[in-house]
């Protein structure tokens, strides 16, 4: 058995999105050719895996299955995604299915906890370990920090983490950047990102992979759900440009290209009392929105309860539907780069 350390280990090459842009097609396949080598058959655990150079070449491939979703549909004929959700989930469950049905293969489901032998006291080692036997790959979602990491190292397909409790869920993050990138761009770019710092796998990942842009990152919480310290630490680490925490929006809304809103996770406080101290601390509605850009994008990554009013659903303004709906050609390019062999995706000496 292989037990990988968790991670692609993806070398940062520094490109800028206009070089890649702006390149012959035989470069950007190249550029292409040579990440699927590192992926290829590896596991997919945080979004610190990748460079800027990686995550410009992920969100240009998703964008031509976009448009052209034919081009890669009977890719993966015959190929089986194992699910794992130990997690209620809607998006990122039936995106992952749907992308994997869009590339011609098919996904097997262990179903929900209640119904499989999790209920019995089987043990996460010995669930992937059975589920790989059945499964090409593997998505995971578990709600304890580090399972992820943890169940990797007892399988040798592919391994997808969909969300490891408070800890880390790349995909969302790669699919938030691609809708960032539509929206408002990745480079000059000041965004803030409000609501549930502590708990937020989604806002963990995305802030990190901002790191690779010249993006300003303002972080708006009450105190008691700030951004872990060690989160911080590892931003500043990477020389992020500008990294402010605020425990108010309006001094700062003017200011904001995109405003990303996440939902104070109930289930993820020890507490009942503490939760109730901060459920509806922030919401967002039209009245809040007249001191902001006429070109605010607003995101989030769903299900939300109160944190966004209805009456933005039809502004301009609101992108979280369409971030959702990004989900699948995003999740179709990364399962193409982990699943597909050699020459399928193409590289130097490619017509």
């Amino acid at each position: 058995m292989i037990c990988r350390v968790p991670g692609l280990h993806l070398v940062a090459t520094g490109s800028p999105r206009g070089d890649w842009l702006a390149g012959s097609n035989g470069e950007i396949q190249g550029a292409r050719h040579s990440l699927h080598e590192r992926m290829r058959h590896d596991h997919l655990i945080t979004s610190k895996q990748f460079s800027r150079a990686d995550i410009e070449t992920i969100l240009d491939y998703a964008a031509e299955i976009g448009d052209d979703p034919s081009a890669v549909a009977d890719r993966h004929a015959g190929t089986l995604l194992g699910l794992l959700f130990f997690e209620p989930s809607t998006r990122t469950k039936m995106s992952f299915e749907t992308a994997m049905k869009r590339l011609g293969g098919d996904v097997v489901d262990m179903g929900s906890i209640e119904s499989s032998s999790v209920k019995k006291g089987e043990t996460l080692a010995d669930t992937v370990r059975v589920i790989e036997g059945y499964a090409d790959a593997l998505v995971l979602r578990h709600p304890k920090e580090g399972s992820a990491t943890m169940a990797s190292e007892f399988v040798d397909v592919p391994l997808v983490n969909a969300g490891d409790g408070a800890g880390q869920h790349p995909t969302q993050t790669m699919l938030d950047l691609y809708t960032i990138r539509e929206n408002a761009g990745l480079d000059d770019l000041t965004i803030g990102i409000m609501g549930d710092l502590k708990y937020g796998r989604t806002v963990h990942s995305l802030a990190y992979a901002l790191t690779n842009f010249d993006a300003h990152q303002h972080f708006i919480s009450p105190e008691s759900l700030q951004l872990p310290r060690e989160v911080v630490y590892d931003l500043h680490q990477q020389d992020a440009p500008g990294i402010r925490e605020h425990d108010s929006l309006e001094e700062i809304l003017p200011s904001l290209d995109v405003l990303y809103v996440t939902r104070i996770q109930r289930e993820r406080f020890p507490d009942e009392n503490e939760y109730q101290k901060v459920a509806g601390e922030y919401q967002i509605d039209a009245d809040t929105l007249e001191a902001a850009s006429d070109d605010l994008t607003i995101m989030h990554p769903l299900p939300r309860v109160d944190e966004i009013a209805p009456e933005i659903d039809e502004t301009e303004h609101a992108a979280y539907f369409e971030q959702a709906h990004n989900g699948v050609p995003v999740r179709m390019a990364l399962l193409d780069l982990l699943l597909s062999d050699d020459k399928a995706i193409g590289g130097e000496g490619d017509e």
